[in-house]
């Protein structure tokens, strides 16, 4: 417990993060006809789609970012990210004057690609596997004195993650169910932090691709359970494509996660186009996973009548919305 996130260490990464990352609204997800006497519950979609960056993950990289030690701050940062964290450290690094070296696997799509690179940042190129992501980063530290922000495995990036779910009972104090994306890890655990601190009867469910299930198989075992690059990669969830769960991300999973739910690919899509057409927002196939637990798989959630879905990002390719919304 003593090496969990803690409240107050949310509240200062809000402190920090204040002017910089939008608070995003809780934006109301049209409701079903409900039969007669029955009451349809209530969900709200958190638009993390709305940051600067277009994801949550401005949050967690401007928190770390920002704590740094004018030393550290001049040598710079470097990170490896399948693309919003890569864009959320370009964006932080660009606001603070420091230099960014951005390690993305070169199966990346290339909108967000592009993002990173006209923010300023070195983009370099490795295999879509976390060893190569992660090697090729510690070695570009040691070698240039940058300081490593890691995508999700870090108390720093988990604290500033969990200003959102700070946000979430803040604006709803009643929330029941929080439904939150799980990729490495960072941000259900900073999320399910803070709600469990401020509303210890709310229920934190995390969800994933059932063709990226890493998580719900490392809440079964107990421990993080690693699958292949190649198994991961067959999700366009190309944001969930994690392999393993962070060691500090999956200890706070263990304390908070109420429960793992996971979704298919056509689920994903029809989601987004749900998003789209009925709440006016755009969802990547990974950030519209947690709003799709709740319209195609209500009944493995806890019961509730206030529900808050994680919007995560909207950091789409515009060839692949279309084909989405078509």
């Amino acid at each position: 417990m003593s090496d969990l996130v803690s409240l107050p260490e949310i509240e200062e990464a809000a402190e920090r993060i204040a002017g910089v990352a939008v608070r995003t609204p809780l934006v109301p997800f049209p409701r079903d006809p409900a039969p007669a006497g029955a009451a349809e519950p209530e969900l709200l979609v958190k638009a993390e789609s709305l940051q600067p960056i277009g994801a949550f993950k401005v949050r967690g990289a401007y928190a770390a970012i920002a704590s740094l030690t004018p030393d550290e701050r001049a040598a710079g940062v470097v990170t490896h990210s399948s693309g919003n964290h890569a864009q959320a450290v370009a964006y932080a690094a660009r606001a603070l004057g420091i230099k960014a070296v951005l390690v993305m696997p070169h199966t990346t799509p290339g909108v967000k690609v592009d993002r990173c690179i006209a923010l300023g940042a070195e983009v370099v190129y490795v295999e879509p596997t976390a060893q190569a992501r992660g090697e090729t980063a510690g070695k570009l530290a040691a070698a240039h004195g940058l300081t490593l922000i890691p995508p999700y495995d870090d108390a720093r990036v988990i604290a500033g993650q969990g200003t959102a779910g700070l946000e979430i009972v803040q604006d709803r104090p009643d929330v029941d169910v929080v439904l939150v994306p799980i990729s490495g890890g960072g941000l259900i655990a900073g999320v399910s932090a803070a709600v469990k601190a401020l509303r210890p009867e709310a229920r934190i469910v995390g969800v994933e691709p059932e063709l990226a299930a890493d998580a719900r198989d490392s809440m079964a075992a107990g421990r993080p359970v690693s699958w292949d690059a190649e198994k991961t990669g067959r999700t366009f969830a190309d944001a969930l494509r994690v392999q393993r769960v962070g060691d500090l991300p999956f200890a706070h999973m263990r304390e908070h996660v109420d429960r793992v739910v996971t979704v298919t690919e056509d689920e994903i899509r029809r989601t987004m186009r749900r998003l789209a057409r009925e709440a006016r927002l755009i969802a990547e196939p990974g950030g519209a996973v947690a709003t799709a637990a709740y319209l195609y798989h209500r009944a493995e959630l806890p019961e509730g009548r206030t529900y808050v879905s994680v919007l995560s990002g909207g950091n789409v390719d515009p060839a692949l919305f279309l084909d989405v919304l078509r």
